[in-house]
C-alpha cells in the first residue's frame, strides 16, 4: 500500500496509451472515486481526443453508473478486465510495476503534496527520456521530436493503492 510518511494511505489513477505506451495522468490522492476519474477523462479528452476503448478492472471508480454513462454518451466502450486476470491490462499492469520498483517502493512521501509533485516528476522523465523496447528504444514522447497529437484507439485505467 501506498502511505506517507505520516502513515495516511494515497491511492494513483494511473492511465497508458496503449499505442504509444505514454502515460498519460498519473492521479494522486488519498481517496479516489468516479468523480475523479471523470474530471481526470474528461480533461485527456479536450487534450487528446476521445479513444474507442477505455480498459480497466472491475473497480467501483470505474464500474460506477456515472462513469459508464458519461463514456457512453462521449461514444466510448469499455473493455473491463476478468477479476484476477491482470494479463488483459497488461501495458498498464507493465507501468505499474516500473512505477513501483524506480519510485513507490523506494521513496518515502512527507506529504500528498511532495507526492504529487515526485510522481509528476517521474511521469515527465518516463515519457519523454526512458527507452522502451517496444518503440524501438526510445520514449513514448520525446521532448526532442514534435508531438503529433492522435486519438489513440485505447486508453489502460488503474488505481494503486
Amino acid at each position: 500500500m501506498n502511505r506517507s510518511d505520516d502513515g495516511r494511505s494515497m491511492k494513483t489513477l494511473t492511465i497508458i496509451d496503449e499505442y504509444t505506451r505514454e502515460c498519460l495522468a498519473i492521479v494522486v490522492e488519498r481517496r479516489l472515486n468516479s468523480e475523479d476519474v471523470l474530471s481526470t477523462l474528461y480533461e485527456l479528452f479536450i487534450k487528446r481526443g476521445v479513444p474507442e476503448y477505455i480498459r480497466s478492472d472491475n473497480g467501483s471508480e470505474f464500474t460506477a453508473k456515472a462513469v459508464r454513462e458519461w463514456l457512453s454518451n462521449v461514444g466510448v466502450k469499455t473493455l473491463y478486465i476478468e477479476p484476477g486476470s491482470p494479463w488483459e491490462n497488461g501495458y498498464n499492469e507493465s507501468f505499474n510495476g516500473k512505477f513501483r520498483d524506480e519510485l513507490l517502493n523506494g521513496e518515502i512521501f512527507d506529504t500528498l503534496f511532495e507526492a504529487k509533485v515526485l510522481i509528476e516528476r517521474w511521469r515527465k522523465e518516463y515519457n519523454t527520456h526512458r527507452p522502451h523496447s517496444a518503440l524501438g528504444y526510445l520514449p513514448p514522447a520525446p521532448e526532442t521530436i514534435e508531438a503529433v497529437q492522435t486519438v489513440s484507439t485505447t486508453l489502460q485505467l488503474s488505481v494503486l493503492s
